[in-house]
């Protein structure tokens, strides 16, 4: 396909609900996709194509380690409507390079990129964690109160590990800072911890906190500190209510739309691979739920991704 631009080519409306039907009034960016991942080595051309077909015609890539980044890079200097963001992501903190701000500064000298991250937090797989899963803790000894040798060194390396991932985020947020650049942001189980390392740099940057899960006080917590949040496809799924209706009260300006691919595939492909024309599903699922149209979704976002995203450096 080369680098040459992805023109929207929309048909007449079809059923409102089916990613082939979209209109020039129903462009949509999608925010958060892992283009880079091998689940798209075979047939990038033909997600491409369908996104397009379903009104998505922007496509934010985003790195996870030093080797995605460039990856993303590389894609978005392919094709003209993808973008690349820069970072390394919370969970690949221990295998990465003691220098990570060297190369993602000389990859962000690309104009094709447009933000830091993903970076942030994350404490769902913390050493102790893994520990208790896997048995390693004696029953009694909880009893007693005490502390087994697997516990007391899980702890341990939960500080390090802990410790790790806040050096890499504070390093990507001073260079996200020295760039002019905005931030996209991890956060899973680590909520405090995150919005205090962020809060020294209120005014400086902004971030968006993707895959947004949380409760209405904690999106307002993020927009108070100058902050987006971003929807998924978890808004389409039976067990997403709540989710569902943070989205319908999140002022509208405030919010993107993105579907972190390959993952969370929304209502009716669960289970299948996610893509990025199913960002469509996504926005659909929320102007449900706020009793608005597509249209009024689609523009809100794709103005505040525009904004966000500084497309115009490209």
């Amino acid at each position: 396909m080369g680098s040459r631009h992805l023109l929207a080519s929309f048909g007449p409306e079809k059923n409102e609900g089916s990613l082939d039907s979209a209109r020039n009034d129903k462009m949509l960016i999608e925010s958060h996709a892992h283009l880079d991942y091998p689940d798209f080595a075979r047939d990038l051309d033909d997600v491409l194509r369908r996104a397009n077909e379903a009104g998505v015609t922007r496509i934010i890539t985003i790195g996870t380690s030093i080797e995605s980044s460039r990856r993303a890079v590389d894609l978005a200097e392919k094709y003209s409507n993808i973008y690349a963001v820069i970072g390394v992501h919370p969970t690949y903190a221990e295998q990465a390079e003691e220098d990570v701000m060297t190369p993602l500064r000389e990859f962000a000298k690309s104009r094709r990129v447009v933000a830091i991250g993903e970076t942030g937090l994350d404490y769902h797989h913390l050493p102790s964690v893994e520990a208790a899963k896997g048995k390693k803790v004696q029953v009694f000894a909880r009893a007693l109160q005490g502390e087994t040798e697997e516990e007391i060194e899980a702890n341990i390396q939960d500080g390090s590990y802990k410790s790790r991932q806040a050096s890499l985020f504070q390093q990507q947020l001073d260079l996200a800072t020295e760039l002019g650049f905005n931030v996209v942001i991890h956060q899973r189980d680590a909520w405090d911890d995150t919005l205090e390392i962020m809060r020294p740099y209120s005014g400086r940057l902004h971030g968006v906190f993707h895959c947004f899960g949380g409760t209405l006080e904690q999106a307002n917590e993020v927009l108070d500190l100058g902050h987006l949040v971003s929807f998924t496809g978890i808004v389409t799924f039976k067990n997403g209510a709540s989710v569902r209706e943070v989205a319908a009260q999140v002022p509208l300006d405030k919010f993107m739309v993105e579907t972190d691919c390959p993952y969370l595939a929304p209502a009716p492909f669960r289970g299948k691979r996610c893509e990025p024309a199913h960002t469509r599903l996504v926005a659909e699922s929320i102007g449900t739920a706020r009793s608005v149209s597509l249209e009024e979704v689609a523009r809100a976002t794709t103005a505040t991704a525009e904004t966000f995203f500084r497309f115009n450096r490209s």
